[in-house]
């Protein structure tokens, strides 16, 4: 489950965005384009050229899987 408790801000991509781009693609796209890092704490929202879809990239460490 994905808790957006610790969300600090949330970005919006101004223009479109082609949405078959994989999560390293879009994390490269908010590091390169935005210079911003995307393992914050933040949300980052892009959506396609008609704006009937949209995808968020979040980083959510998982305490679990670091034992």
């Amino acid at each position: 489950m994905l808790t957006l408790a610790g969300v600090q801000r949330v970005y919006l991509a101004s223009g479109p965005t082609d949405l078959r781009k994989s999560i390293d693609s879009l994390a490269a796209l908010v590091q390169e384009s935005f210079g911003l890092d995307p393992f914050s704490p933040c949300l980052f929202v892009f959506c396609n050229r008609e704006r009937n879809k949209l995808k968020i990239l979040y980083w959510e460490l998982n305490f679990r899987s670091m034992k």
